[in-house]
């Protein structure tokens, strides 16, 4: 899996994008059962966006839907990588590439 490093003007990290799935609730709740992360806020409007906010390993993340894909965003650009592919390859795997 390749990561992204763009920063953004925030100065967070974009880090990797996998595709949208649908309802968006499924990804937060993927995120929920896994014990190391905790979901700390979700916002959709039910059909077109949402917005994911939780936390993994001390270090906080966000995910929003653009153009049919999650886009992932972590507030230290300089968290490792091998936390930013373990964000990813879990959520891939409800994405179904993983």
């Amino acid at each position: 899996m390749k990561l992204n490093n763009t920063i953004m003007h925030d100065g967070s990290r974009d880090f990797g994008a996998l595709p949208e799935c649908f309802p968006h609730e499924q990804l937060r709740d993927h995120i929920a059962q896994w014990p190391e992360a905790k979901v700390t806020s979700f916002v959709s409007d039910g059909v077109t966006e949402a917005w994911l906010h939780f936390e993994y390993r001390g270090h906080q993340f966000s995910a929003n839907t653009q153009f049919g894909e999650w886009w992932f965003f972590v507030d230290d650009p300089l968290c490792p990588d091998e936390i930013l592919l373990a964000v990813l390859s879990y959520c891939a795997k409800k994405l179904g590439q993983g």
